[in-house]
């Protein structure tokens, strides 16, 4: 039987998603959980590969199961050999054909940027941070330019895998809230490094070093080194794969930390 999970996790504390020898990963802690209840080894496959220090409120991973278990005992006994900082919240039965990242039709990214003098103490790790003034005005206006079909060469990491740098981005929003801005993306799928390297040049509008018109210049150039230097991962959160309805699966919550930060 094919199971999927949806998994949360603070990735502060892991070496980013993928299996390293070393352990110390996301999916090491969970393969390693799920094979407790199994009592036999199992591989997962995610929706999302995350980074070191990247966070996500609505991973997505399918695995098939070796033995039958009860849907509570992959989410509560799992849990119960789980490290703090990542848990399952909900076990679901899928079809065989589902896979979590190529059933995928797009994927949803946020980044959380406190903007004040001092630096985070509550929220250290959990949020990026810029000490100057940003402007909200000439962010949202340099993110729309951002929406369509676009070569992101500019925002690519120099180690980027992807067969192409041609992506469709749907959302690129920015909000403030009180002290923190929120952006929000959605693509059909993001490069290496993408999210952080779009909010690094948004910043350097935002703080009136470049304007809004910059990101159709980096668009255009598709050179990775005239953009703004790569964002802390601190504020990074995958928000969960865009599946099409007849997977029958739970969506992201769209409301992830609205209002918390103030």
């Amino acid at each position: 039987m094919r199971i999927a999970l949806g998994v949360e996790y603070f990735g502060s504390g892991f070496h980013g998603w993928q299996s390293q020898l070393q352990g110390g990963t996301v999916q090491d802690a969970l393969e390693a959980a799920l094979g407790e209840i199994a009592g036999l080894p199992i591989g997962v496959i995610c929706a999302g590969r995350t980074d070191a220090g990247v966070h996500a409120s609505h991973q997505v991973v399918h695995f098939d199961a070796p033995v039958e278990r009860p849907l509570t005992a992959w989410v509560r006994g799992v849990n119960s050999h789980l490290p703090e900082g990542v848990a399952v919240r909900w076990a679901q039965a899928v079809d065989p054909e589902f896979h979590a990242r190529f059933s995928a039709r797009g994927r949803r990214y946020r980044y959380l940027l406190l903007n004040r003098p001092q630096r985070p103490g509550l929220w250290a790790g959990r949020v990026g941070w810029f000490h100057g003034p940003l402007e909200l005005g000439p962010m949202q206006e340099a993110a729309r330019g951002l929406l369509g079909e676009h070569d992101f060469s500019a925002f690519r990491a120099a180690g980027c895998q992807a067969k192409t740098p041609v992506k469709t981005l749907w959302r690129a929003d920015v909000r403030q809230q009180g002290s923190l801005f929120v952006f929000d993306f959605e693509a059909s799928a993001f490069l290496h490094h993408m999210v952080r390297n779009l909010v690094g040049s948004l910043v350097y509008i935002g703080k009136g070093t470049q304007s809004p018109a910059w990101i159709d210049e980096l668009l255009l150039a598709r050179d990775r080194k005239q953009a703004a230097p790569t964002f802390s991962p601190d504020g990074l959160y995958f928000c969960g794969p865009i599946y099409e309805p007849h997977w029958g699966l739970p969506d992201p919550d769209d409301d992830f930390l609205d209002g918390v930060l103030k």
